[in-house]
């Protein structure tokens, strides 16, 4: 019995640190909600919602409102995103989206359309997450 817990717990903290690849060539309408990590080398129409970090490969695109603790963005983003951390822009991103974060790193060549607010506003995002979860556990109930 002891040696079935052990894998239990050994089993959740796996899934909490899970990574998520979206590859090349896939296509997603929808929302996306995860505890772990995501990479994402295709293109995302919707929400999403990552409780670690979002990586946007050179070929991804992304389109939508997007909440995450840590972003690294190489690709295409369109929306509205929220960094409680650090957002990095790589020399290829393409942004035309409002910005939320305390940190932002640009490198030389990445551009940026829109608006972008630092430092004191990150209790929106973490308000913007918990409006979000209710939102969906109404909805779930409704």
């Amino acid at each position: 019995m002891a040696m079935f817990n052990a894998n239990e717990k050994t089993g959740a903290s796996e899934s909490s640190q899970s990574v998520n690849l979206i590859g090349a060539g896939t296509k997603i309408d929808g929302d996306i909600v995860t505890n772990g990590d995501i990479r994402i080398d295709g293109s995302v129409t919707g929400s999403i919602n990552v409780k670690g970090k979002l990586v946007v490969g050179a070929s991804g695109s992304l389109e939508g409102e997007i909440i995450c603790q840590n972003a690294d963005i190489s690709g295409t983003v369109k929306g509205k995103i929220g960094v409680a951390e650090l957002l990095s822009l790589k020399a290829s991103a393409k942004l035309t989206c409002d910005i939320i974060t305390n940190k932002i790193a640009v490198e030389p060549g990445a551009t940026f359309t829109g608006t972008c607010s630092m430092g004191g506003v990150i209790k929106d995002i973490k308000g913007a997450q918990q409006q979000q979860q209710q939102q969906k556990a109404g909805e779930k109930t409704a």
